[in-house]
């Protein structure tokens, strides 16, 4: 039993190591965007991404060093959902608006 226990942990470890690789790439991603960039892509500002991938990137980082309450499991759950959906959303919309050049595109 102890021996499945163990694989158990270190399962729920190596996910939280993959949770937060996530949450900090979608965080440093944000960071380095201009704040000009979310507004040609229609996406809420960089202030609220900001906010919400550091807050994810928090809670994988105190769910990492807790390692174990059910409760922060579910923390950890939202908090990689909402680093998901800045990764899989907005980072490509900012991408794809680099290349406008005005509000009619670049011709």
């Amino acid at each position: 039993m102890a021996l499945v226990e163990l694989l158990r942990d270190l399962i729920y470890l190596a996910l939280g190591i993959v949770a937060l690789g996530i949450e900090l790439w979608a965080f440093a991603d944000c960071a380095r965007r201009k704040p000009a960039e979310f507004e040609r892509a229609y996406k809420r500002t960089k202030g609220f991404w900001l906010g919400l991938t550091g807050g994810a990137a928090a809670v994988g980082l105190l769910s990492l060093l807790l390692f174990g309450p059910l409760a922060l499991l579910l923390f950890e759950l939202a908090a990689v959902v909402a680093a998901s959906v800045y990764l899989a959303d907005v980072r490509p919309a900012l991408n794809e608006s680099k290349g406008r050049g005005g509000a009619y595109g670049s011709w």
